[in-house]
């Protein structure tokens, strides 16, 4: 079988409305791959920096699958959210990206965003924090009815990912 192995890290947010941010990840496959070692979600620290709006998290990925095909490649989700001075934490927004096709050193910009919701839902968020999430967090990376929503964009999740394929020739990929 075909082996694939992501190794990088979560470098950090920037260009989010507030700092003190963290961020929830996963990842999604399709039906042929199986993950052999490494966790398939986690989450970050919380981080507030100190000079600029960078938001550094530095969050170790290391995930080792084997596939029969090609098909349901890996796809990275990501939530960031704001965490205030009590500790309640408010949605910033969600974003995907695919991991690398192509063994090596890749550097992603995960741009993000977040749903509006009715007039009323964006001006009970002004006033009393919150807002919209979404029901299914799987309409982040399938698409199927994301077009229907009412978005606003967010900041940007700055990846830095390793990619190391293995026997992908024999089973007739090119790499």
């Amino acid at each position: 079988m075909a082996e694939l192995h992501i190794i990088g890290q979560i470098v950090g947010a920037s260009g989010f409305p507030q700092n003190s941010l963290f961020c929830k990840w996963g990842i999604h496959t399709g039906g042929a791959w199986r993950l052999l070692s490494g966790l398939k979600e986690g989450q970050t620290q919380v981080d507030i920096p100190q000079t600029g709006d960078m938001a550094y998290w530095s969050h170790p990925i290391d995930l080792h699958y084997t596939t029969k095909g090609l098909q349901g490649w890996p796809k990275l989700h990501l939530q960031v959210w704001h965490q205030d001075s009590l500790g309640h934490s408010q949605l910033f927004g969600y974003g995907f990206c695919h991991v690398p096709s192509s063994p090596g050193q890749h550097h992603i910009s995960c741009v993000t965003w977040r749903p509006l919701g009715s007039w009323q839902e964006q001006l009970t968020q002004m006033f009393v924090g919150g807002g919209p999430q979404l029901r299914n967090p799987d309409l982040i990376y399938s698409g199927a009815d994301r077009y229907r929503l009412h978005t606003a964009a967010m900041g940007t999740v700055e990846l830095e990912l390793g990619v190391i394929m293995k026997h992908f020739d024999k089973h007739g990929v090119e790499t």
